[in-house]
């Protein structure tokens, strides 16, 4: 076999060439047809099986994660129920609306009992979240240190959850000849009470309908 036997190839006369010049034909079209195989073929196969294989891997994890939820499930059931109760256990302690009336009755007596002075008893704007709506209280109080300690004592222990908030203390200017006067000094407090109440199946169907309004015409 020679380079000659290649350069005076004719198609029409292949039948004729010597053996050893078949053979190198039939692997250059043999390696032509691997070549063109892999970019055409094997390429996208190999792309295909990296896939499944990055699909597999996140099946595995899913799996893995649903097994141990599975196996856990006793546990979780448990939590549920107790997140359940100690839930409305914390929705018992929501007045309605029908009881609120009574709950700032009761945030005024628990100063009035302790002594205190009231120059500000003020309910501000309520504002509605997902099922409460929180009502806050302006409140401006005069007494001394251990009276007003003993009023944010009261608070707390009511059974409707009120809070303290942005508490601010001063002494008093106020002249001796307040009701108050004693051998203590007297203090200001300044303070935003706020409660809450839950809201009730009109109230909430309302606030979804509002809702869905406000995202309808957003969306327009």
């Amino acid at each position: 076999m020679q380079l000659e036997d290649f350069k005076n190839l004719n198609i029409n006369s292949l039948g004729s060439l010597p053996v050893p010049v078949k053979a190198v034909l039939l692997a250059l079209v043999f390696f032509a047809i691997l070549i063109l195989g892999y970019y055409f073929i094997w390429t996208e196969a190999y792309a295909s099986i990296d896939a499944a294989k990055a699909k597999e891997t996140e099946l595995r994890q899913v799996f893995l994660t649903k097994k141990a939820q599975a196996v856990n499930l006793k546990a979780y059931k448990l939590q549920m129920v107790e997140i359940e109760k100690t839930f409305g256990t914390m929705l018992k302690q929501l007045p309605d609306k029908s009881q609120m009336d009574g709950l700032l009755s009761d945030i005024n007596q628990a100063g009035i009992a302790r002594g205190l002075e009231f120059e500000l008893f003020k309910p501000g704007q309520e504002t509605q979240e997902e099922f409460y709506a929180e009502l806050p209280i302006s409140i401006k109080v005069i007494g001394n240190y251990h009276q007003l300690g003993a009023f944010a004592t009261d608070i707390s222990k009511l059974p409707r959850i009120v809070t303290l908030n942005n508490v601010a203390i001063a002494t008093n200017s106020k002249d001796s000849n307040s009701k108050l006067a004693s051998t203590d000094s007297l203090l200001t407090m300044e303070a935003i009470a706020k409660t809450y109440r839950y809201l009730d199946a009109d109230e909430i169907a309302q606030k979804k309908k509002a809702e869905k309004m406000a995202k309808d015409k957003s969306a327009k």
